[in-house]
């Protein structure tokens, strides 16, 4: 019996969406909590590729809303670029493991408003905006501070020239240097569509440095500075940013 991704992917959102409504049950007693947050970039940089061209791009907001729910965690992303060029809308559920392990089920949409022919709602295979993404992430510990994640596209919009499903995988390795300094390197491992690049290529390569700006005992402000680069593009960017 031959299954379609769509049908896959759907079954797998279905399983993480109930279980998470399981567990929301199943711990009333705790209760879970809501949270949201919005940064401020002076650009938008998503996996060593510029979000609006080869120009890099005007500033974005990207606000955050997301409930957790003991090991659970579900929520939604955008980024909003005040030129108007980005109106994306992703979805994510997260589940934690033992050992600093995750895994978590991303529904992106990069299209969100810019494509009148492609509606947000659309899933159809060929036709979809959405790419939905597995990954399976390690976020280090103490003694091994290494973390790793690996991403993959299984669904939507990450196509090959001839239709086929490209399965776009993204690696990343990550490193602190000091409490407030990380070092970070991520390849694509092989042709992808959606990260522009034929074959295994390094495509972001850099420093994150972040600092707490404090006005007051209450009240301080995380900023952060990410400079880095896309050796496969030659290309190099420094983002500014600021957590809400």
């Amino acid at each position: 019996m031959k299954v379609s991704y769509k049908t896959i992917a759907k079954c797998l959102l279905g399983v993480v969406l109930a279980t998470v409504a399981v567990s929301a049950s199943a711990q009333d007693s705790k209760g879970g909590s809501f949270s949201v947050s919005a940064d401020v970039v002076s650009s938008y940089v998503w996996r060593g590729v510029a979000q609006e061209g080869s120009r890099g791009g005007s500033p974005n907001i990207q606000p955050t809303v997301s409930y957790t729910n003991g090991a659970f965690s579900i929520g939604a992303w955008g980024s909003y670029a005040f030129s108007g060029n980005v109106k994306e809308v992703d979805l994510y559920a997260t589940l934690s493991l033992p050992s600093a392990l995750s895994i978590t089920l991303t529904d992106y949409n990069w299209n969100n408003g810019n494509d009148a022919s492609v509606g947000y709602f659309n899933y159809k295979s060929g036709k979809t905006g959405h790419v939905f993404e597995g990954t399976l992430a390690y976020g280090g510990t103490k003694s091994f501070p290494l973390s790793i994640a690996w991403n993959t596209m299984f669904y939507g919009a990450d196509k090959k020239i001839d239709g086929k499903q490209a399965f776009s995988t993204y690696v990343e390795l990550g490193l602190p240097i000091t409490s407030n300094v990380k070092a970070f390197m991520g390849a694509s491992l092989f042709d992808s569509p959606n990260y522009y690049n034929s074959g295994f290529s390094v495509i972001n390569l850099g420093l994150k440095v972040s600092k707490e700006i404090k006005f007051s005992d209450s009240f301080s402000l995380p900023v952060y500075g990410i400079i880095g680069a896309n050796p496969q593009a030659e290309k190099a960017f420094f983002v500014a940013g600021i957590t809400l």
